[in-house]
């Protein structure tokens, strides 16, 4: 049954064989001393996919992608190695290439918005917590509207002082 399990998809969120062939080779190998581990990384990233795609929390998840505990330490893990950033660059120039673009692009549109911030009733609203009650979130996309960078600010934070973070942010990375 554990086989079966393994070659279908149980969720729209989890990864194909071919999206996981794509970045297995960017997983950390395994320690030389220890047992084996005890999670696949594939379900770790079918994990984080779902949790993203469905709203969940951690304690929430589905027992049969692990302990949430277990797949959380590992998503923790994987993204102070930046992991995920890694990913999302290697396959932004793949689909790039696929398309028969450059695989750096050299434009981007960036765009703003803000967004309301959940407080709790007990919380102060004064004036100045009003101002703080609220962020922004900066996107630059290519001119095929691939993500490249998204940056979340306070609400206080010009437009242009979060396009200029943005630019600076993706200069670093393709030139860092």
């Amino acid at each position: 049954m554990a086989r079966i399990t393994r070659k279908t998809k149980r969720y729209p969120s989890d990864m194909t064989d071919e999206e996981w062939e794509r970045i297995a080779p960017l997983m950390p190998h395994p320690r030389r001393r220890g047992g084996p581990r005890e999670i696949e990384f594939r379900e770790v990233i079918n994990a984080v996919r779902y949790l993203v795609r469905s709203g969940c929390g951690w304690r929430m998840l589905p027992i049969h992608f692990g302990h949430w505990r277990t797949v959380y330490g590992w998503f923790r893990e994987l993204a102070r190695r930046f992991l995920f950033q890694t990913i999302h660059d290697v396959e932004l120039m793949m689909d790039r290439a696929q398309a028969g673009r450059d695989t750096s692009p050299t434009a981007a549109v960036i765009d703003s918005q803000s967004i309301k911030r959940f407080m709790r009733k007990q919380e102060v609203t004064t004036p100045a917590r009003r101002s703080s009650a609220a962020s922004k979130r900066h996107i630059a996309v290519d001119t095929d509207g691939r993500l490249l960078m998204i940056n979340l600010t306070s609400a206080d934070i010009s437009d242009s002082a979060g396009a200029q973070m943005i630019l600076d942010a993706i200069r670093n990375a393709r030139h860092g």
